[in-house]
C-alpha cells in the first residue's frame, strides 16, 4: 500500500495559505485605494511558479 506524501500535503496547504492571504491583501489595498489607483495593485511583481519574483540576471 502506498504511504502519504505527508510534506507534499503540509506544502500545498501553506501555498493555498499564502494565496489565500495575498488575495485578501489585494481586496483590502482594491478597498482602501480611490479609484485611480487600483490598476497599480491588481498588477503585482511577475512571480514564477514558486510564487517567488525570478532572480536578475546580475545576481
Amino acid at each position: 500500500m502506498a504511504r502519504v506524501n505527508f510534506s507534499y500535503e503540509k506544502r500545498q496547504r501553506e501555498l493555498a495559505k499564502k494565496r489565500k492571504k495575498e488575495e485578501k491583501r489585494l481586496r483590502k489595498l482594491n478597498a482602501a485605494a480611490p479609484e485611480g489607483e487600483t490598476a497599480a495593485a491588481d498588477s503585482p511583481a511577475p512571480a514564477d511558479k514558486d510564487g517567488f519574483p525570478p532572480l536578475s540576471p546580475d545576481a
